[in-house]
């Protein structure tokens, strides 16, 4: 890499960590902990592309991005932050950041970004500063993750924000698919106008779509588990969708069932199904998510608090046990427990025998890939799908180059270590585990950056 990268964060760690990273890599580097000193450097002509932190000493990060794109038209500006919601990745696609990161990131991930933000600083066109918000914005949305998969269902949400792309979202029931919906209008630039969620009666009449499209003026129109339809509903869809009126409305719709696998038994329509699925938003179960379950729960005490004056923490017992739970209901059941939690629990502490009396007999934790997934037939199946679901939430463009490496890494990073927590940090009992050589393993820990800690093995 060629170029000089401003750093902003308030974390001495992060600044050192990412000047002796861009620096092996050739880049210049300045960092800062204070927004004042980054914006003097940029105001100077300094830098050709910004990492910086959102909540800062003397400031915040996000609400730098217009002066930045005033003063220099085309700097690249890449956002980190430690607030993982939804409301942060939105603010920072309506500012015109280049691209945003949570915290913790991955920093070689960071230094792609990075890169890609250099190239495209050399070929920079100026960019056009963001219109101010029209109304006032919720901060408090009840769409939180930190984990992977909710960060880059976050991206998409952003990038799909503003088009006039039909949306389509699968997911669980409780997994919040109808809060998605809700976001995307309130966010969008629709949000001055109706959103109007439709059920099979509102279109069980004749002249049921021409009420719909009265009511929704060209706002957003939300088909809620369009799967559930009967084939004249679905039919009354497709022709509102064809011939939309005067004001055109944005399509979205939520699904629990599978649509691709509903159209092949004959029980969705084909030509529903493409028109419908523009944009394909998938929203992972809880238990595919276990490392918010904290995070979730956190969130609905402090509401809780908020709602009745009663505080409430729970043991770390209590939450390891929710870590472990299946959660069948998702995110609305451990809603549900948490608000039955605070007005049962008799001390401040949440304890797990009182966790236990709410949830009951504990099933077993379910498979990280869902559906009973016990054979190489069906992992393999279940790997095909994730991977369409990936190429199709980039729409007709082709996802960023080295795939391939990148799919591998997925996959071999916790398998090394789910076998070295499975054999105690005993790295010759690891690699005779995996099949490899052992310096063949040792290689790998190192690419991959995995921690070896030695414990007593698993029997």
């Amino acid at each position: 890499m060629d170029g000089t990268v401003l750093v902003a964060d308030d974390d001495r760690t992060i600044r050192t960590v990412l000047t002796q990273a861009l620096t092996r890599a050739g880049c210049k580097v300045h960092a800062t902990s204070s927004l004042t000193t980054l914006m003097r450097w940029v105001g100077e002509g300094k830098g050709d592309v910004v990492i910086s932190d959102v909540m800062m000493p003397d400031g915040n990060g996000l609400e730098m991005l217009p002066k930045i794109a005033q003063d220099r038209p085309g700097l690249p500006v890449i956002v980190i932050s430690a607030q993982n919601t939804i409301m942060t990745a939105i603010q920072a696609a309506e500012a015109e950041a280049y691209d945003y990161l949570p915290k913790p990131f991955d920093l070689p991930d960071l230094m792609k970004r990075t890169a890609r933000a250099l190239e495209a600083r050399r070929r920079a066109v100026p960019q056009r500063s963001p219109e101010p918000a029209e109304a006032e914005r919720p901060e408090d949305l009840p769409l939180v993750g930190r984990t992977p998969g909710m960060q880059a269902l976050y991206r998409i949400v952003a990038r799909v924000m503003n088009t006039d792309l039909p949306v389509l979202i699968s997911g669980e029931s409780g997994t919040g698919k109808s809060l998605i919906a809700r976001a995307i209008h309130d966010f969008s630039d629709r949000r001055t106008l109706p959103f109007v969620s439709v059920s099979a009666a509102d279109l069980s009449e004749l002249e049921g779509p021409a009420r719909v499209l009265a009511r929704v003026r060209g706002g957003t129109l939300l088909f809620d588990e369009i799967g559930d339809l009967d084939a004249e509903a679905q039919a009354r869809i497709v022709r509102m969708m064809d011939n939309p009126g005067e004001h055109v409305p944005r399509f979205m719709a939520t699904s629990q069932v599978n649509l691709s696998h509903a159209m092949e038994k004959g029980r969705m329509r084909q030509d529903l199904y493409y028109r419908i699925g523009g944009a394909t938003l998938d929203v992972p179960a809880l238990r595919e998510r276990v490392d918010d379950i904290s995070l979730l729960a956190e969130h609905f005490l402090g509401r809780a608090e908020r709602d009745t004056g009663v505080r409430r923490r729970l043991s770390r017992d209590a939450v390891e046990l929710m870590r472990v739970y299946s959660w069948p209901g998702n995110v609305r059941q451990l809603e549900n427990a948490i608000r039955r939690l605070v007005l049962t629990s008799r001390a401040e502490e949440i304890s797990r025998p009182e966790v236990e009396m709410v949830l009951g007999s504990q099933p077993e934790m379910e498979p990280v890939l869902s559906g009973g997934i016990s054979d190489a037939d069906n992992l393999s199946a279940s790997v095909a799908r994730h991977l369409r679901r990936y190429f199709d939430l980039h729409g007709n463009m082709l996802p960023p180059p080295g795939l391939h490496g990148r799919i591998l890494k997925e996959v071999e990073t916790p398998l090394i270590e789910i076998a070295l927590e499975a054999t105690g940090g005993n790295q010759a009992k690891c690699a005779d585990l995996l099949g490899i050589n052992r310096n063949t393993l040792r290689k790998k820990i190192t690419e991959l950056d995995i921690s070896v800690t030695r414990r007593r093995k698993l029997m």
